[in-house]
């Protein structure tokens, strides 16, 4: 036995020493002459830095090593303002890709990138990519969250094409780090190279992507002595000119503010928005909702969408609510009636708080103030106008503690608040989640557990949700199994976003995926889930749902395919659809699948195309649906891009909700229905070098919904029951749609100094929403162009102070006054 227990130790031991062997180390030496970034090799201090070489792919195939035509010779040094970079791409410069395209936005384009972790803790990364076009990207990853590239630093690079292949230099200032103040420091280290062409990705360290996050796989980057965090303290002030014109009324208005980044100490950053400025946030894509849920969008605003990773943790946070539609409603007297519902609230300010220490534990705390908001109301008989609070004073706050362990763990709890002045709901929420994977990486638990508590007028509410899930993490084939429950009081939606509650739900996914390329694919996965769902109150069946999916990539093409099916086997209780407690609406068999294909972007030319359709097996009912989308792409040259969108979607003879009306005996009416849905969109973009853009978005929306005028009444049994009656038998208005919408954006952007940006943009929007579901294509668009259109032109400055630069600028500028 303990001969046993020995060997044991003994092989623990000796599997952690020769992981530990195969971490590649990278020394760095101090400069006292740092170099010029300017993408030539000729300073001095690259003619002894020691280098980094002999890459190894890590996709599509894993191990193969770097050949001397196209290997990666990298080098480093520091001083004490930043750490600098060389690189030497070989390669033939015919074939390397350099498409131009905005910031973070990868393209068809070589890239290489430089992966540091200061805590070498495998979790916490920040990434600085350039492309062989010149233009940058960053981000921040962590293995829970992934990678965030709406993180932004401000740091120098530049890029030189050579007959032997391209050239880089880069120049990470410690303001973009986050790191302790030690006197001597090893830092987790990794180098990425893209070939565009082919698809392939190499690692100075080689990866095991078969287990394990990436940042397992870093080396180590030791010899940094005597750094000192700098005080990082950064402005961003700017102004915006706007006029807008609508329905013969032009508005101009001038807008100054400011945001700020410090340093409150080595390892966390106060970021804040002093006078918030969202003018130039992207319109919502509208569309025509009949659902039973809220239509939501995407976060636009870049304060709410910049460094948010900790924040995010559990899903709580949906910071489209911080500054969305009042949550009060007006209570009218007596022949009044709504003149104005404002469909915002206006941020006062908003301030976020992060950082993790060299400990691991994460510390994160949101705060935002919205101002009071009133709906304006008139007196049809008097004329008189009077103005009532739809949304006091708000504050809106998130607290966030994040232990990580074991470089691939961690246990979180979370905090969400909002408190709203006098007779107002408030609300909190709290969470406490385990992400838990063994130290092998081939096994990993997760669990979370919530508790909302919502204070209304007519007393407190407290609800409960809990998740689980146990997944094989490692290998060709995975599995996990999953768990989760919410009760009927369970309420996160004045700081978070939960579509619907109640449900006890139980799945199983099962899948398989290639590392090496086939003899015919790069690469291919397919997967398999079953599901099983239930109400929690009252406990009750209410569905279950099965399906598959695949998807590879061509090995000499590198062309992407796909499909996938999903079935709702018998009976399925829609408790949602029928708007209210405790009714439900049962519908049977339903069977939907879509195949895909995207060609290889690298081409000139490309197209992503996909068609799809569902059926129900459904005695007495013959619903059908088909859609399909094509999007071609053109890519003209290096410099001008264009893609064109359009999608179809045609449900015929549905059913679904249509009136709730107490003039029939408080029955629920449905109604067998036809939608028809267009979307045309055009995306382009023209960079005329890395510093200057123009982009264009356009999309139309039209979606029409044609009912048959048949009346159903859902029974108690969840059957409907078709009647003798048409909608204006009985008095009901027609539920008919013709719901249309025309967004145009043109954005000019001038980076003209580091971090600091010029921005024009135009933009124009139009509306309509009307009974005429039997009109036109030609019909809609024509009639669109009759509604009042939205202009707007706004030209925004923005400029990036370092307040290390300013002082030294001010330092220099006193001594040649002396």
């Amino acid at each position: 036995m303990k001969t046993s227990i020995v060997f044991y130790i003994f092989f623990i031991w000796f599997s952690i020493t020769i992981q530990a062997q195969q971490k590649k180390q990278l020394h760095i030496d101090r400069t006292s002459n740092p170099p010029k970034i300017d993408g030539v090799l000729d300073d001095s201090v690259w003619q002894t830095a020691e280098k980094a070489q002999d890459f190894t792919q890590f996709k599509p195939n894993a191990g193969i090593k770097d050949s001397i035509e196209n290997r990666t010779v990298v080098q480093m040094t520091y001083d004490d303002e930043a750490v600098y970079l060389a690189a030497y791409l070989y390669d033939d410069p015919t074939k390397i890709m350099s498409q131009l395209t905005s910031r973070d936005d990868f393209g068809q384009t070589d890239f290489f990138g430089l992966i540091l972790n200061p805590n070498n803790d495998a979790q916490n990364d920040t990434e600085f990519f350039v492309f062989s076009s010149g233009v940058q990207a960053d981000a921040t990853l962590t293995p829970s969250n992934g990678e965030d590239f709406g993180w932004n630093a401000v740091w120098d690079s530049a890029v030189k094409i050579t007959e032997e292949g391209w050239v880089l230099e880069m120049k990470i200032p410690y303001r973009s780090l986050r790191f302790a103040n030690r006197e001597v420091q090893t830092w987790g280290i990794q180098f990425h190279r893209q070939f565009r062409r082919y698809r392939s990705q190499y690692t100075w360290n080689p990866i095991d992507i078969s287990k394990g996050n990436t940042g397992l796989y870093h080396g180590e980057l030791v010899g940094l002595k005597n750094i000192k965090p700098p005080t990082r303290l950064s402005f961003y002030p700017f102004t915006t000119g706007i006029v807008n014109s609508f329905e013969g009324r032009t508005e101009t208005n001038l807008r100054f503010g400011m945001d700020v980044k410090y340093g409150i100490s080595e390892n966390f950053t106060l970021d804040m928005t002093l006078i918030p400025d969202f003018t130039q946030a992207g319109f919502d894509n509208l569309s025509l909702n009949l659902g039973p849920f809220e239509q939501t969008f995407s976060e636009q605003r870049q304060f709410f969408t910049e460094g948010v990773n900790l924040f995010n943790k559990g899903n709580l946070f949906f910071s489209r609510r911080v500054g969305s539609a009042p949550t009060g409603d007006t209570n009218l007297n007596a022949n009044e009636i709504e003149t104005n519902y404002p469909t915002t609230v206006k941020v006062l300010n908003a301030a976020k708080i992060s950082g993790r220490t060299k400990n691991g534990l994460g510390i994160g705390f949101f705060n935002a103030i919205t101002e009071k908001t009133f709906a304006s109301l008139k007196d049809t008989l008097s004329g008189n106008s009077r103005e009532q609070l739809v949304e006091p004073l708000s504050n809106y706050n998130i607290l966030v503690l994040d232990q990580q362990f074991n470089q691939n763990s961690s246990v979180s709890i979370i905090n969400t608040n909002v408190s709203r002045s006098g007779h107002f709901r408030d609300a909190n929420v709290t969470a406490v989640i385990a992400d838990i994977t063994n130290k092998r990486n081939t096994y990993n638990l997760y669990a979370e557990t919530k508790m909302s508590s919502v204070n209304r007028l007519d007393g407190t509410s407290t609800g409960y949700s809990s998740r689980f899930v146990a997944s094989k993490i490692y290998g060709n084939y995975r599995y996990s199994f999953d768990h989760s429950f919410a009760d009927t009081k369970f309420d996160i939606n004045d700081l978070g976003l939960i579509y619907r509650n109640n449900y006890n739900n139980f799945g199983v996914d099962f899948g398989y995926r290639t590392f090496k390329p086939t003899k015919h694919f790069n690469s291919y996965n397919w997967s398999t889930y079953i599901n099983y769902t239930r109400l929690d109150n009252p406990g009750v069946y209410t569905g279950n749902g099965l399906g598959a999916s695949f998807n590879a990539a061509t090995k000499e093409t590198l062309h992407n395919f796909g499909a996938r099916i999903n079935l709702l086997p018998g009976k399925q209780f829609d408790y949602f659809e029928p708007r209210r407690e405790g009714r439900y609406f049962i519908y049977e068999n339903k069977m939907d699948a879509r195949i895909y294909i995207s060609t290889n972007y690298n081409n000139t030319f490309a197209i992503d195309a996909n068609i799809g359709a569902s059926v129900f097996f459904e005695d007495h009912r013959d619903t059908k649906q088909y859609s399909f989308g094509l999007e071609p792409r053109v890519r003209f040259n290096d410099k001008f891009f264009l893609v064109y969108e359009i999608d179809y979607d045609r449900i015929s003879r549905d059913r679904g909700y249509t009136n709730n009306s107490n003039d029939l005996d408080n029955e629920i009416v449905f109604g067998q229905r036809d939608q028809e849905t267009i979307i045309n969109s055009i995306r382009g973009s023209y960079s005329f070098n890395p510093m200057h853009s123009l982009e264009l978005t356009f999309r139309n929306y039209i979606s029409t919904v044609d009912y048959d005028n048949q009346v159903y009444l859902l029974q108690d049994n969840g059957r409907l029951l078709k009647t003798t009656n048409s909608f204006s038998d009985l008095g009901l208005q027609s539920s008919n749609v013709n719901f249309s919408t025309w967004n145009l954006d043109l954005n000019y952007s001038w980076q003209f100094a580091p971090g600091s940006f010029l921005t024009a943009l135009y933009r124009n929007q139009l509306l309509r929403r009307d009974a005429a579901s039997d009109r036109a294509f030609d019909e809609t668009i024509s009639t669109l162009f009759q509604q009042p259109t939205l202009h707007s032109f706004s030209l925004r400055l923005q400029y990036f102070i370092d307040y290390n630069t300013a002082k030294n600028l001010f330092k220099r500028g006193t001594k040649s006054n002396s």
